[in-house]
């Protein structure tokens, strides 16, 4: 079966670094594109970042264009996301999702997650 794991979120101070990685199995990785977001509480589940399996051409929101960086390994079938400049609301669960065709900003293109991971940026 469908399986992501994600690893690598915890506490970091305003202005520090995270890379966190997903472990994708059960499925072939590189036919489809994949995607990271977040829900901080009391919020809805958001967007981070999008890459496409066809080419691996990535979407940002603004919120958090030039500080994430999205990559994948689709010889080890990890996903990544690079995680700079953190700001106190970055703090979230982060997670990762496999996409179906559709729009990339509804989440209902998305139908397989993981169990998610930590970040909290606090000084």
């Amino acid at each position: 079966q469908v399986q992501l794991v994600e690893s690598g979120g915890g506490l970091v101070q305003p202005g520090g670094s995270l890379r966190l990685s997903c472990a994708a199995s059960g499925f072939k990785f590189s036919r489809y594109s994949m995607s990271w977001h977040r829900q901080a509480p009391e919020k809805e589940r958001e967007l981070v970042a999008f890459i496409s399996a066809s080419d691996a051409s990535t979407n940002y929101p603004d919120s958090v264009m030039g500080r994430f960086t999205i990559s994948r390994d689709n010889v080890n079938n990890i996903l990544y996301l690079q995680m700079n400049t953190l700001k106190p609301e970055d703090t979230a669960i982060y997670y990762c999702a496999r996409a179906r065709s559709g729009s990339i900003w509804d989440q209902r293109t998305y139908d397989e997650y993981g169990q998610g991971t930590q970040v909290t940026v606090s000084s």
